[in-house]
């Protein structure tokens, strides 16, 4: 038996899960989509991700990224590793693709951003 708190809706159901010989039961969600959730946080939990990469400009030293997609749980280090270490070196629009196919995942970092309103010159 497994507790899990929902993060689909304001509701945050405290949730109980139970793996047993005809499935996976959920106890305590009030709509589906908690049900739906909990049993995908037990065989397969994943994330979107909102994080920061660096820029060599002054006036925004910092671009806002995130997924566009979820990514495994187990991924999300690796994930951030591979982030740290991208620098931006060029004006970049909200919704641009910052790494592809991260860690071969189908998913895309994208920037959540335009830093055309935030640089003074363009390189």
């Amino acid at each position: 038996m497994k507790y899990i708190t929902c993060i689909i809706c304001p509701n945050s159901c405290e949730m109980e899960v139970k793996e047993g010989k005809n499935g996976i039961g959920v106890c305590g969600n009030i709509c589906k989509r908690g049900e739906e959730f909990a049993i995908k946080e037990i065989n397969n939990p994943t994330r979107s991700i909102c994080t920061t990469v660096k820029t060599t400009y002054s006036e925004m030293p910092m671009l806002p990224v995130r997924t566009d997609g979820e990514i495994p749980l187990s991924y999300i280090f690796p994930l951030m590793n591979i982030i740290n270490q991208k620098v931006i070196d060029h004006p970049v629009h909200s919704g641009e693709v910052i790494i592809e196919n991260v860690l071969e995942t189908g998913v895309n970092v994208i920037s959540s951003s335009d830093m055309y309103y935030f640089i003074e010159e363009v390189k």
